[in-house]
């Protein structure tokens, strides 16, 4: 069994070496501005040097399945179970005139990452809503950082209900699983304002650099959460998986290839050479 049931099948690298090298300089020159470092493609050590040596030459079609999400959902359900999954209300191309689903509820496209609506009461502008959906449907996500399977994607719409509780977003649990074993947990806080994460090992004790936040507390479903996490990423060198807990239990949320685009900066910055040992010696290409 490969990738949890997935078959393993790529595509062929494109041959338009210009295009490649168009790509290198892309890449490099984000990872310049971002790191304020050069980026080794031929020879990477670190975490957010491998994500770019992935989005240039990994054409593992399994990552488009497991990224599009209303695939990834299908397939969470049928290794997980169809209690694990935040049920789909509606989807499509366009979003339709009025929506027929109660509040609340959220907006988010199938194909792209960061854009989601989330839409508490009936007191809404949906003209104004679906004005904010329709370039989604026209542009293809992920070309400008090179992001090679989100526009492998199909393009569209879903939407799902608000799990949060009292109208705040649920503590986001993304579990970064290498060579099967999931070996920390970024969680991330107040993801709509002052966004700000915190790493934890599996066993729930900080490895972030210490911050004005108190460490929140342990998730009563962490050990089914790092068991999903690894079922889910059977197969791969490295996936992020992610979750939240509602009520005690545990959700899917979504798999991440590409985390933060390799351009987000871990502190201490050990963590990102850290990171990348670990994605070494599970096999990265």
């Amino acid at each position: 069994m490969i990738g949890a049931g997935l078959v393993h099948t790529s595509l062929r690298l494109p041959r338009d070496k210009n295009a490649g090298a168009l790509a290198r300089f892309r890449i490099g020159l984000c990872y310049l501005v971002r790191h304020q470092k050069r980026v080794n493609l031929d020879s990477p050590t670190t975490f957010n040097e491998l994500v770019q040596r992935r989005k240039l030459q990994n054409r593992d079609m399994r990552m488009v399945t497991l990224a599009d999400k209303v695939t990834a959902k299908a397939h969470a359900a049928g290794v997980l179970g169809h209690e694990w999954v935040i049920p789909t209300i509606w989807h499509g191309a366009a979003l339709p005139e009025q929506p027929d689903w109660a509040c609340p509820f959220v907006i988010k496209p199938r194909h792209g990452c960061n854009q989601n609506i989330y839409i508490r009461d009936g007191d809404v502008d949906w003209n104004e809503v679906r004005a904010r959906t329709e370039p989604w449907g026209r542009k293809a996500y992920g070309r400008w950082l090179d992001e090679w399977l989100y526009a492998q994607i199909p393009r569209g719409i879903l939407v799902e209900p608000f799990v949060g509780e009292n109208g705040q977003l649920p503590i986001d649990y993304k579990i970064f699983v290498f060579g099967g074993v999931a070996s920390h947990v970024q969680v991330h806080l107040e993801r709509e304002k002052g966004h700000r994460w915190i790493v934890f090992d599996r066993d729930w004790n900080r490895v972030s650099a210490p911050t004005v936040d108190a460490d929140p507390a342990c998730p009563k479903s962490l050990r089914e959460m790092l068991n999903a996490a690894e079922t889910l990423a059977r197969g791969f060198d490295f996936v992020r998986c992610d979750f939240y807990e509602i009520g005690g239990k545990p959700l899917f949320g979504e798999m991440t290839f590409y985390p933060g685009s390799g351009l987000d900066k871990f502190n201490p910055v050990t963590l990102d050479a850290e990171f990348g040992r670990y994605w070494l010696d599970a096999g990265g290409l």
